[in-house]
């Protein structure tokens, strides 16, 4: 036959084999890696694309996120750009306009409205989230930001507003938590006051809104403007989930300099000493010293709203200098709250090992060859000597455990949040092949 002469069956048998090969082949292929088309085609809408509209879109940001010098050089004179800073900031007035159109707002600004898989679904979280007027102006931004990176529809939030930010703020902020059914504004607002009570105040107000509100989430966790996560939800709820009913946060013996924060009376504006001496704590509780970030479960909530030991202590601590620093940390070493450990001081647990927040503080940054450092020193700036993180940060943040980090500044380097909200979308993203 002339096509066998031709070896035009060769060629066939050839073809055959090589599609045989290409499908062999195929089934060697990681799961993730074969169904990544799928996602390209159902989610890439929610992706954080160099084609959005960001003023921000010009910086490498794998680069940022791997070290590189050059990536980083050309972020940081970004950054003290006149022109660069006017055009990234977003006005109030955006907000209040945008959200007329819920559904524009959450589809334009990328919110995640369903939960990207069962195992998050089932775990629900409730956050407090008190913003208030301290070292940005453009607080509004710096909320709108951190909410898009935490957002869920199964989580529930809680917004408290410093009852003495500007109008154009309530409004704003406002508007944006009407666009979401989980999301809302506290019941009752107050002044929150640097290292007063308010500030502890605020949190328990949102605390009973959302016990009182939701009966399904499983762990609370406070933040404030400034912060910003370094994981995602599911990441979230995995390490949430690893605790197994325990909490975690910063509690360990007070240190002696601070000891004067409990033994005497505070008036609350100033944080200037009465003259009196505090009476010992109620049911002779020991006071711990920790910070104002914790990652709890429902039962210590519950424990905050309706023991009677603890509303005796929240009484005590009101005329106290910065309570946050030590309530928190108190409780969970009260015997019988859900999730707490023995005051032994064998139990004590530092802010590096507990997930709530990484805090840099000024004075345990070192070189990278210091064995005395706790930390690398701060590529951005300080404020009251903790680090307001810069792009240069990046590297070693997401490499920690903490579920969050404080503090960021949209106002001074939005590239920084940028490129970490860049990172963690597409790894949520990811998380779902």
């Amino acid at each position: 036959m002339w096509f066998l002469k031709r070896g035009w069956w060769l060629q066939l048998l050839q073809f055959i084999a090589v599609l045989g090969l290409l499908w062999m082949l195929s089934l060697l292929i990681p799961l993730k890696t074969a169904r990544r088309p799928a996602y390209i085609l159902r989610y890439q809408w929610l992706e954080y694309t160099n084609n959005d509209e960001s003023p921000e879109k010009v910086c490498n940001c794998t680069g940022i996120l791997q070290g590189e010098k050059e990536a980083l050089l050309k972020a940081k004179l970004l950054t003290i750009t006149k022109d660069f800073q006017k055009i990234i900031q977003i006005p109030d007035e955006y907000y209040i306009n945008a959200t007329q159109d819920c559904r524009k707002f959450q589809t334009s600004r990328k919110y995640i409205t369903f939960p990207l898989s069962k195992e998050e679904e089932e775990f629900p979280l409730a956050y407090s989230m008190v913003v208030h007027h301290k070292d940005t102006f453009h607080f509004v931004q710096n909320f709108e930001r951190l909410l898009r990176a935490i957002y869920t529809p199964q989580n529930i939030y809680c917004v408290h507003v410093d009852k003495k930010a500007p109008a154009s703020v309530f409004a704003a902020i406002k508007a944006i938590t009407s666009c979401f059914p989980n999301v809302f504004m506290v019941s009752k607002a107050v002044n929150v006051v640097y290292a007063g009570w308010t500030r502890v105040q605020a949190d328990l107000n949102c605390m009973a809104d959302l016990y009182n509100t939701s009966t399904t989430w499983k762990y609370f966790i406070n933040l404030c403007g400034q912060d910003f996560p370094l994981k995602t939800n599911l990441e979230i709820v995995q390490a949430l989930r690893s605790l197994k009913g325990g909490n975690s946060l910063e509690s360990e013996e007070m240190p002696q300099g601070k000891k004067k924060r409990v033994t005497n009376a505070y008036q609350v504006v100033g944080g200037k000493r009465t003259g009196k001496t505090k009476d010992p704590t109620p049911f002779n509780l020991p006071i711990l010293s920790g910070n104002a970030y914790i990652v709890v479960n429902r039962g210590y909530v519950r424990s905050v709203l309706e023991d009677k030991r603890i509303q005796a202590l929240i009484e005590w601590a009101k005329d106290t200098y910065s309570p946050d620093e030590f309530l928190w940390a108190t409780i969970q070493r009260i015997p019988g709250v859900p999730g707490s450990t023995w005051p032994n001081r064998k139990f004590d647990m530092t802010d590096i090992n507990a997930i709530a927040r990484m805090v840099k503080w000024q004075w345990h940054e070192g070189s990278e060859d210091s064995v005395q450092a706790v930390y690398p020193e701060c590529k951005g700036h300080h404020v009251r000597s903790i680090c307001v993180y810069g792009a240069g940060d990046l590297q070693w943040l997401i490499e920690q455990h903490h579920l969050f980090a404080n503090k960021f500044d949209a106002d001074r380097d939005p590239i920084a949040i940028y490129c970490l909200e860049k990172y963690l979308r597409h790894k949520a993203l990811i998380e779902l092949v």
